[in-house]
């Protein structure tokens, strides 16, 4: 974040999470894990209306972050920054990518094996 006037290291956020968010919370629509990556959509000019919390969050997503990358960058709470996205989302600034939740598939015998007797050369 560019300004950090509302922030200060030694007594913490001088604004309360939920005067960002107007004490909303995160939407059930909008499902943003963790791990979602956020992505600003390209635009000519800087969109008009939006908070100094928005702002941040499209600069920041000029390429993909996750919601937790973007909590840390912007030094605001998770709950806080899936609704400040959610509101993004709405207004078709960003776009999200969920993460893939196919099960990892489990590793061969063959490959176990050698694994195995690699640690056992040790």
């Amino acid at each position: 974040m560019t300004d950090d006037n509302w922030y200060d290291e030694a007594a913490g956020p001088l604004v309360r999470p939920y005067t960002i968010t107007s004490g909303r919370t995160p939407s059930e629509g909008a499902q943003l894990d963790v791990s979602t990556q956020v992505m600003t959509l390209q635009s000519e000019q800087e969109p008009a209306g939006l908070g100094p919390e928005h702002l941040a969050i499209t600069r920041l997503c000029r390429r993909p972050l996750s919601v937790a990358e973007i909590a840390v960058y912007v030094k605001l709470p998770l709950g806080v920054v899936r609704v400040l996205c959610g509101d993004l989302i709405e207004r078709g600034l960003v776009i999200t990518r969920s993460p893939s939740h196919q099960p990892a598939q489990a590793p061969d015998h063959e490959t176990l094996q050698a694994v195995l007797d690699g640690l056992i050369k040790l």
